[in-house]
């Protein structure tokens, strides 16, 4: 893992620029730099494909902004769909810094907290202290650069018993005039009985130059809470995303993450899940659209802790031209964690000769009186279904285009926020009919964005 050197030599030249004044944060970075030292001489772990592995994603020399400059974003230019508006609390992360709009500050419910992690690490030490990192760990490379290099993000609290009825939107927009790497955290928090719906979009505005988004999220699901996050990636072939989560889950607690990659450049998707609550019920899924030279890479390890828990998995890929796709999952199965019933499922469609999968579901089971599946399959469009359609006179290229969303329609059905799902059903439409697709609720920018 010699690609971390660069940044760590930059790190230990400006540790006072990196300084937040949140303890909370500024505690942490010690912990991340040894972390990675020792990652230094360590041999990078295996991905299915170089390109998307750790070491690779972080060789470039990448620019970070120490300086805290502040970039400038046409809301206007970057969101330019046709899809009806979503009514949500808007909060736009610029690169690494967090802007809220005047919609966020002025409509946020009682209970609700959406903010700067760095501010609330200052106003709120003991709801930020106990559990900024705590599931992170610096377990992974990349995660520990981010603890390194944080300079802000994103926290989000729901208070015990409090259900706010509109979902909390973060739009992540990159814009620099020259390389940069932004290291993007995300705390969600949600207390006994809370519920709260995220939906998270990626966007590139400046499609001309190379980004590194290197992300952390932490969740958070008190007992009896409920927790939805839905991701859209709607990025350029230029940039790069290492997303890492991490969740816990409490007794009685419901987590569901649909994470959606309509393009990008290169992903690295991995979602780590520690159900330690009896009576928990996790829903993870999501679907991939790439084509050309693009690669997209997910790894999942549900770790099932306790009794009489359910999970479900279904990550479905449509891969075109040269495009490369990965998945890899794990179920867990501890002892004692009797009655528990999971599957995982991933579903690949090839759709051209270049294009390329490796997939790996497995299951690890250490007791008894469980009910665990999982399977993958690898194939292409149905001729005889091509055949039929044609018969009926349907063009080619249509009945191609329609068999494709079909194909996904199951992944989009799971989402149970129906606004978000008519959103994505309408933007894999777009997608695969050849459109710039983008998720953004501010069609037309929300001019009281804070700048």
């Amino acid at each position: 893992m010699e690609s971390l050197r660069q940044y760590i030599d930059l790190y230990k030249g400006n540790r006072e620029a990196f300084d937040t004044g949140a303890p909370a944060v500024d505690s942490l970075k010690a912990g991340a730099l040894g972390a990675l030292e020792a990652f230094l001489g360590a041999k990078a772990a295996r991905t299915p494909y170089a390109e998307s592995s750790d070491e690779a994603l972080l060789a470039p020399d990448y620019g970070i902004n120490v300086g805290r400059l502040s970039f400038p974003v046409d809301l206007t230019a970057t969101f330019h769909c046709e899809v009806p508006n979503i009514s949500t609390l808007l909060g736009v992360t610029v690169n690494d810094s967090f802007r809220p709009t005047e919609t966020l500050l002025r409509q946020l419910p009682e209970g609700v907290t959406v903010c700067s992690l760095v501010k609330a690490a200052r106003e709120y030490p003991e709801l930020v202290g106990s559990r900024l990192n705590a599931l992170a760990a610096d377990s992974t490379p990349a995660a520990a650069l981010n603890t390194l290099l944080l300079q802000d993000g994103v926290f989000v609290h729901v208070a015990a018993g409090v259900r706010p009825e509109r979902p909390v939107q973060l739009v992540n927009i990159f814009n620099a005039g020259t390389s940069l790497l932004a290291a993007r955290r995300l705390l969600v928090v949600a207390e006994e009985g809370a519920k709260v719906c995220l939906l998270v979009c990626d966007h590139t505005q400046n499609r001309e130059v190379d980004y590194l988004s290197d992300e952390v999220i932490e969740v958070f699901a008190g007992r009896d809470a409920s927790v939805e996050l839905y991701s859209i990636e709607e990025s350029s072939a230029r940039t790069r995303r290492i997303c890492r989560l991490f969740a816990r889950q409490e007794q009685g607690s419901t987590l569901t993450v649909n994470s959606n990659t309509l393009s990008c450049g290169v992903t690295s998707n991995s979602y780590t899940v520690d159900v330690i609550g009896q009576h928990a019920d996790t829903t993870l899924g999501g679907l991939v659209i790439a084509d050309g030279t693009q690669i997209v890479d997910s790894t999942v390890r549900l770790n099932h802790k306790e009794s009489d828990c359910r999970s479900r998995q279904l990550f479905k890929y449509a891969l075109f031209e040269d495009a490369r796709g990965a998945f890899g999952g794990k179920i867990v199965v501890s002892e004692g964690a009797v009655r528990t019933d999971a599957s995982q499922t991933n579903r690949n469609l090839l759709a051209s000769e270049g294009a390329r999968m490796a997939t790996a579901p497995q299951l690890e089971i250490y007791c008894d009186d469980v009910k665990c599946s999982h399977g993958a399959t690898v194939g292409q469009l149905d001729p005889r279904a091509l055949f039929y359609m044609q018969t009926r006179g349907i063009p080619e290229a249509e009945a191609r285009l329609m068999l494709t969303q079909a194909f996904m329609t199951d992944v989009i059905d799971s989402i149970s926020y129906d606004i978000v799902r008519d959103r994505l059903r309408q933007l894999v439409e777009k997608r695969l009919g050849g459109e710039r697709a983008s998720c953004a609720s501010c069609g037309a920018g929300d001019k009281n964005c804070s700048r």
